[in-house]
């Protein structure tokens, strides 16, 4: 099924642009795509975090956890 985009006009004046299949799938991707570097970027800045805390503790004498 392959939906082209279309509008909806309601009397109140307000109007929906509603987008194709192929529109909705690619923005559905670009999210999800964004979505996982997100998740990415701050599981590396956690692991960066937590190296720079275990070479602190290792300068204080404290050892790795």
């Amino acid at each position: 099924m392959n939906k082209e985009r279309y509008k909806e006009e309601y009397v109140e004046g307000s109007d929906l642009l509603w987008p194709s299949d192929k529109e909705d799938k690619i923005t559905r991707q670009f999210y999800k795509d964004l979505s996982n570097l997100s998740k990415n970027i701050n599981y590396s800045k956690k692991k960066k975090l937590n190296l720079f805390e275990q070479v602190v503790r290792l300068i204080k004498g404290k050892g790795w956890v």
